[in-house]
């Protein structure tokens, strides 16, 4: 059984063909995935998908791309993460590819998520783009290490996934792995543990080979899991068995 670990299945791309998005998960032996909430606003959409479905999971938490939004606080975030389909605080992080100027807005959000998510004792979901040394900066003055958590869609280095990993973070592969030119992310995913890597789609965006320029959806996370195994060296049972496994370590599923 694969899982995927990062969806939003409340966007409308996918909410409005949910049953066909969920046959599918179900034709390719997905057998969960965590939708991940990106506003305060939306959230109540994810924790609804969350608990109509016993095989989906949700996260809350405001996404760095939205500058015009209420910013949470703690407190909000705490009670809102206190419900048992709950499994994560994200995703969250810093993002200085989509938006400039100052950003000391987005910083302050992040370390918001970050002291929720050490008081709740849910890991972090983790998003970085053109960001990495702040993130990790961030990362490590507040302490991220204490709740853990997951670097998303992971497209860096070798040396942020080290630091990320040192923390106790895993790293996640979405389908990016998979597209041709994308060789230093292979390289990324051949050094990191099996132990310590979890696959994605990102859906509804990022679908990988064969289904680039698609619409993505969570059972096409399959393909991701593929590329890894052959990046690592092994079945791709194993690398099914193991992200699902690490999936369920990370976010405290009891199956």
């Amino acid at each position: 059984m694969l899982v995927d670990s990062h969806c939003h299945l409340d966007f409308p791309e996918l909410a409005d063909n949910l049953p066909a998005i969920l046959d599918t998960m179900r034709d390719n032996d997905v057998g969960a995935a965590l939708c991940v909430s990106v506003t305060l606003e939306d959230f109540p959409k994810v924790r609804t998908l969350a608990e109509n479905h016993p095989h989906l999971y949700a996260s809350v938490g405001v996404h760095p791309d939205y500058p015009d939004l209420r910013e949470p606080t703690v407190s909000e975030l705490l009670e809102l993460a206190n419900h048992p389909k709950v499994v994560a605080i994200g995703e969250t992080g810093l993002d200085y590819f989509r938006l400039t100027g100052d950003l000391e807005w987005q910083r302050e959000r992040f370390r918001t998520h970050i002291r929720a998510a050490k008081e709740c004792g849910k890991p972090l979901i983790i998003h970085t783009r053109a960001a990495a040394a702040d993130t990790l900066r961030l990362m490590q003055e507040e302490g991220a290490e204490t709740a853990g958590g997951v670097m998303h869609c992971f497209t860096e280095s070798w040396e942020v996934a080290e630091s990320a990993l040192a923390m106790g973070f895993y790293i996640s592969f979405s389908g990016i792995v998979t597209f041709k030119n994308a060789k230093d992310l292979k390289e990324v995913a051949r050094k990191v543990p099996l132990d310590r890597i979890l696959v994605e789609t990102d859906s509804p965006y990022l679908a990988p080979v064969p289904y680039r320029g698609r619409t993505n959806q969570p059972g096409w996370v399959k393909h991701v899991a593929e590329e890894i195994a052959r990046l690592q060296g092994c079945e791709f049972d194993r690398v099914a068995t193991q992200t699902t496994e690490n999936f369920n370590n990370l976010f405290h599923i009891n199956k």
